[in-house]
C-alpha cells in the first residue's frame, strides 16, 4: 500500500468564518479522529496537501501525518475519510482523518486490474466483467494497490471466481470464493 507524508498544525479557531480565513491564506482546515484519540482541528497547506492526493490519486494509501503543536511534533498513520471539494472550482475544502493501528487488520476495497486476452474472445465468445472491486482485510501496509488477474487461459462458456485469485501472504478475501469476477460467454469450442 502507498505511503505519503503530510504535514499540519493544530488549530485552536474553529467555525465557518475561520475555515474561510484559512482557506484565504492558503491553509485547508481539517480534522482528526479515531478511537484512541479525542478529535483534534488541523490546517495543512493547500499546495502540498493537493499535490499529496495527486500522488495517490484515488488509491488506498496510508497518510504519515506530521501533527505540529508549537515544539510538540506527533507522528498519526491515518486514512483520509473524507476530502470535501467546492463542486465548482475543483479546490479542496476540508479533510477528514481517521487515526489507524498498522498492526490491526482493516478491511479495504481494491480494484481489479484485467490483463491479457481471453482466449474465448478469440473464438466468439463475448468477455463479461462482474466485478471492478473486492474487498481484502488484512493489516495496512499488507494490502495490495490492484489485484492484477491474468485472463488470457479463458476458454468459451468459462469464468473465473473470486477463490482463484492470488493475494499477498497475511491478506485474505472478505466476499465469497464463488463470487465470478470476469466469464467468457457463448463461443465454440
Amino acid at each position: 500500500m502507498l505511503q505519503v507524508d503530510v504535514q499540519a498544525a493544530k488549530r485552536d479557531q474553529r467555525g465557518k468564518g475561520a475555515a474561510r480565513s484559512l482557506r484565504r491564506a492558503g491553509r485547508t482546515p481539517a480534522v482528526l479522529y479515531g478511537p484512541q484519540i479525542d478529535p483534534q482541528a488541523l490546517s495543512l497547506d493547500t499546495h502540498s496537501f493537493t499535490k499529496a492526493l495527486f500522488s495517490v490519486h484515488r488509491r488506498n494509501s496510508v497518510i504519515n501525518l506530521e501533527v505540529s503543536d508549537g515544539q510538540n511534533k506527533n507522528v498519526h498513520h491515518v486514512v483520509a475519510r473524507e476530502i470535501q471539494t467546492d463542486p465548482i472550482l475543483d479546490n479542496v475544502l476540508h479533510a477528514d482523518f481517521y487515526v489507524i493501528s498498522l498492526e490491526e487488520p482493516l478491511v479495504f476495497q481494491v480494484p481489479l486490474r484485467y490483463r491479457g486476452k481471453a482466449k474465448g474472445v478469440d473464438m466468439g465468445g463475448d468477455l463479461v466483467t462482474s466485478l471492478y472491486k473486492i474487498s481484502l482485510k488484512g493489516k495496512a501496509l499488507d494490502i495490495p494497490d490492484e489485484v492484477e488477474i491474468d485472463i488470457s487461459g479463458l476458454g468459451p462458456n468459462s469464468q473465473m471466481t473470486c477463490g482463484e485469485l492470488s493475494l499477498p501472504a497475511g491478506v485474505e478475501l472478505v466476499q465469497e470464493k464463488d463470487e465470478v469476477c470476469v466469464a467468457v460467454v457463448g463461443g465454440t469450442e
